[in-house]
């Protein structure tokens, strides 16, 4: 999700871009409604914000001599809807490139496509599907973390591949390898990431109950007024 300053082509980089700026767009654009609706939103998106960013920045090295990382995507997703974390995401890896050298700016679209926007709808689609088969929002906020990061880096591999592609297999050779490469540490790396999100899920429910509820995000929804009064 990290993908170095230059390693893409210039016709790739733009590639990525174009298709990573509508989201952002609509993304920057929805955080701003969010915060407008309810102050307590602007301390959740915040909070969001920060999460992503402190878990996204933790570098673990691979036994194929990568390294690979959480993405703390999928609470965003969940707690907001995909839009948001399409920006808060994109900030994020800003923030990354230029303090920690993680990734580029250059490729900001494709590592934005990646972590930003496919890992979040991935992830909140699979947090959808475990409520409406009556699932506890633990599961779900399991399964949302889990996907977003698995999915980030398949995401990445593809992106890989296509810039990248083997010299005797194309495409569906390199697409192999570059799986192969972050298989090994990532789907540990995802259970981990689940079950954190699960943990920081029961925190908030202890501390910010009502605004998860108004959120959808466990039990029933409640209006701000209602939140208020609980």
């Amino acid at each position: 999700m990290h993908i170095a300053e230059g390693f893409l082509s210039p016709a790739h980089c733009a590639l990525w871009f174009a298709a990573s700026t509508p989201f952002v767009i609509h993304g920057a654009r929805a955080v701003i409604a969010e915060a407008r609706r309810s102050p307590e939103n602007k301390l959740i998106l915040a909070a969001a914000g920060a999460f992503t960013f402190v878990l996204s920045a933790i570098k673990l090295p691979s036994v194929t001599g990568s390294s690979s990382h959480p993405t703390g995507t999928g609470l965003g997703a969940v707690l907001f809807k995909p839009p948001v974390m399409a920006f808060l995401g994109t900030v994020v890896l800003v923030f990354q490139a230029l303090l920690l050298a993680h990734g580029g700016l250059t490729t900001l679209g494709a590592n934005a496509f990646s972590m930003a926007i496919a890992g979040p709808w991935a992830g909140y689609a699979v947090f959808v599907l475990c409520r409406r088969v009556g699932l506890d929002p633990a599961v779900g906020i399991f399964g949302a973390m889990m996907t977003a990061n698995l999915t980030t880096y398949a995401v990445t591999s593809f992106q890989l591949a296509l810039a990248y592609p083997d010299a005797a297999s194309g495409f569906p050779g390199a697409l192999g390898k570059f799986l192969g490469v972050f298989a090994i540490t990532q789907i540990p790396l995802a259970v981990m990431e689940g079950l954190v999100g699960v943990l920081v899920l029961r925190f908030l429910g202890s501390v910010a109950l009502p605004e998860l509820q108004r959120l959808g995000v466990t039990g029933a929804k409640t209006t701000t007024k209602e939140a208020v009064h609980v």
